[in-house]
């Protein structure tokens, strides 16, 4: 059980590091002008790396969680 709980861990980091390099790019998209930065579209990526910090977070929370517990 403590396993699942760190490789869970593991995927939701990898996952909200993934989507933090997506916001990266479309950020770096729009500083360069080849993307739409209008307001609906900041918005938009405001809430993509939101989301991708807080994935990030719980997956740290739950590789925490099972370094605890598992040793």
């Amino acid at each position: 059980m403590i396993q699942l709980a760190l490789y869970a861990g593991i995927f939701l980091t990898v996952l909200g590091l993934i989507g933090l390099g997506a916001c990266i790019r479309k950020a770096m998209a729009v500083k360069r002008g080849d993307a739409d930065g209008s307001s609906a579209a900041m918005h938009k990526l405001v809430a993509l790396n939101m989301a991708a910090v807080g994935t990030a977070f719980l997956g740290l929370a739950l590789v925490t969680v099972g370094l605890i517990f598992g040793s």
